[in-house]
C-alpha cells in the first residue's frame, strides 16, 4: 500500500469534517453527554487534528502511549477550525513526500520504554489517520445531533440535508 494513495481520501473527507466543525455550537463547546465521555470541544478539537497529528506520528516513527492518547480540552471554535486546517495541511504535505523507503518503515508506539505496537506507516495511516478518525467524526455527529444541531450530509442525505435535491 502506498500512503500517496491516501490523499484523495482524505481529500474526500475533508468537506464533511469542515462542515461538521463550523456547525460546532460554540455555547455548548462543554458540554459531554456522559461523566466519562470527552467534552464536545476536546472531540471536536481531537477530530480536527486526527489527520495531521497522526501522520506526523508516521513521519517521526515513534510515539509514545502517553502522547498518543492525549486530548486537550479546547473551548474555542475558531481555534478548532483553525487547527482542523493546520492538521489537513500538514497531513498532505507529508502524504505527498512519501516514497517506496518511507512506506516501507515501521511506526513504534511504547509504554514505559516498551514497544507495544509496531505496524508499517501505511498500516497506521489507514488505521489511526483515517478508520479513526471516522469513529470519532461519527461520535461528533451524534453529540451535534442530541444538541439539536442540523447535520450536514456525509455520505448521503442525512436527516437534515439532502445533496441531491
Amino acid at each position: 500500500m502506498s500512503s500517496k494513495n491516501l490523499i484523495s481520501e482524505l481529500e474526500f473527507e475533508r468537506t464533511s469534517t469542515q462542515k461538521l466543525l463550523e456547525r460546532l455550537p460554540e455555547d455548548k463547546l462543554t458540554w459531554k453527554p456522559h461523566p466519562k465521555a470527552f467534552t464536545l470541544g476536546q472531540l471536536a478539537l481531537h477530530v480536527a487534528t486526527i489527520p495531521g497529528r497522526i501522520a506526523t506520528f508516521a513521519n517521526l516513527g515513534t510515539t509514545t502511549a502517553e502522547v498518543l492518547v492525549e486530548h486537550p480540552l479546547c473551548e474555542d471554535k475558531i481555534k478548532i477550525v483553525h487547527s482542523f486546517g493546520e492538521s489537513f495541511k500538514t497531513a498532505i504535505e507529508i502524504l505527498s513526500n512519501a516514497d517506496e523507503k518511507w512506506d516501507s518503515e515501521s511506526w513504534n508506539c511504547f509504554l514505559d520504554d516498551k514497544e507495544i505496537i509496531n505496524w508499517p506507516r501505511p498500516i497506521l495511516l489507514r488505521f489511526l489517520m483515517l478508520n479513526h478518525w471516522y469513529h470519532h467524526r461519527g461520535e461528533l455527529v451524534t453529540y451535534l445531533r442530541t444538541l439539536g444541531i442540523l447535520i450536514p450530509s456525509i455520505y448521503g442525505p442525512s436527516a437534515d440535508e439532502n445533496p441531491f435535491v
